[in-house]
């Protein structure tokens, strides 16, 4: 077999559990993602600006919310949702972010909380990118600790309810067209969920600046005033941070498979790297340090790709708990966070120049190592399961 006979960076072929169709549609995304969305990645880094005109791409794609049954969703496996999460970040992480926003979290919430009525009124316009959507749980002083400690309040008056507080780090809310406000109850102590239009009176976003990571990502500092939303607005079946969390087991899956894709694009211009670097006269990938880094690299997205692709499975299979979701998100953040770090140091100094492709890789895993639940507090849900006991405060 030659170098060329077998994809260097899908080393055990999990490509294969895919149908025809499936694949089909996977290698879209990537020639979409290598033709449409990579030329203009490093100027839009650079800026902090998103592309927007990738959108219709995306449109004629048809992945938002793909796992969803009706209301104008795929209602394809798991499996394919994933490995479209991971093919798109092998290109970008924060074109994998927008969409794992909108489709993931936004989509889902009303998916999975909403009552029919809202599903038909929302869903398909946000399956086709006509409504951009995102999710406001985060806030400036409450992260890890959302659970039970939200500061947003939601006070029913009447049909309406009105919303008080502030999000933070929320994901296409400069540009969005809805967000899903998670809000605390001021009568029972309950969290619920709200679609709020970002248009409503009250309703104020500033973009974050500065970033290090994500920098295509347009996350926004919201603030709600007394904005009034009708109980027609409310997600009828978001009673309780559980339901909240349902959402949430959901979609850190997907930012599994999202730390995959980011390793993977680091190692694969890594490789691409080693086999053109010239130095002492050859080709830096035949000396066998960088044959070392290299193999490590493919070890850890190899490993953490199967972990992804058996959690997906068990979601398929309806057998998916918090624990799962859990294990792959801390473990595959641990080994993307290794993995950008070694082919960083297999380019050198030509690391850190975006142009290399690797060190954008670099800077957005840091973001991905913390969103959707911290290393430490996965672990604390996984060791929950293990020994019956918990260790939260």
């Amino acid at each position: 077999m030659s170098h060329n006979d077998f994809d260097t960076s899908d080393f055990y072929s999990y490509e294969c559990l895919l149908s025809d169709e499936e694949r089909q549609l996977l290698h879209a995304v990537r020639k979409f993602m290598t033709t449409d969305v990579a030329p203009v990645l490093l100027e839009h880094w650079s800026r902090a600006t998103f592309p927007i005109e990738i959108v219709p791409g995306m449109r004629e794609l048809g992945i938002a919310g793909l796992p969803y049954h009706g209301y104008g969703c795929g209602g394809r496996r798991y499996l394919l949702d994933g490995m479209i999460a991971m093919e798109l970040a092998r290109t970008d992480c924060s074109i994998a972010t927008f969409n794992g926003v909108h489709g993931g979290l936004a989509m889902g919430s009303i998916y999975l909380c909403g009552s029919d009525e809202q599903r038909e009124r929302f869903l398909p316009a946000m399956a086709r990118y006509d409504k951009i959507g995102s999710f406001g749980l985060t806030e400036p002083e409450v992260g890890s600790g959302a659970s039970g400690g939200l500061q947003t309040t939601a006070r029913r008056d009447g049909d309406t309810w009105i919303l008080n507080g502030q999000k933070k780090w929320i994901g296409n809310s400069t540009f969005g067209d809805l967000t899903i406000i998670w809000a605390k109850d001021v009568d029972d102590g309950r969290v619920k969920g709200f679609v709020v239009e970002n248009s409503l009176p009250g309703f104020t976003v500033e973009k974050q600046m500065h970033k290090i990571a994500l920098r295509i990502v347009q996350n926004g500092l919201i603030t709600l005033d007394d904005v009034r939303v009708a109980e027609s607005e409310r997600l009828q079946r978001a009673n309780s941070f559980k339901d909240t969390a349902e959402v949430l087991r959901v979609t850190r899956a997907g930012v599994a498979w999202m730390a995959v894709g980011c390793a993977m694009g680091a190692y694969e211009n890594a490789l691409a790297y080693a086999c053109s670097r010239q130095q002492f006269g050859r080709p830096i990938g035949g000396f066998q340090l960088v044959q070392d880094l290299l193999v490590r690299m493919l070890g850890n997205v190899t490993s953490a790709y199967g972990l992804c692709v058996r959690l997906s499975q068990l979601q398929d299979e309806g057998l998916a708990e918090d624990r799962h979701s859990s294990l792959a998100k801390a473990f595959c953040t641990v080994r993307m966070r290794e993995t950008v770090g070694w082919a960083r140091e297999l380019l050198g100094g030509n690391g850190i120049l975006l142009e290399h492709n690797v060190g954008r890789f670099v800077a957005d895993a840091e973001a991905i190592y913390s969103y959707e639940g911290t290393r430490e507090m996965n672990t604390l849900i996984v060791g929950r399961s293990l020994t019956g006991l918990s260790a939260f405060v």
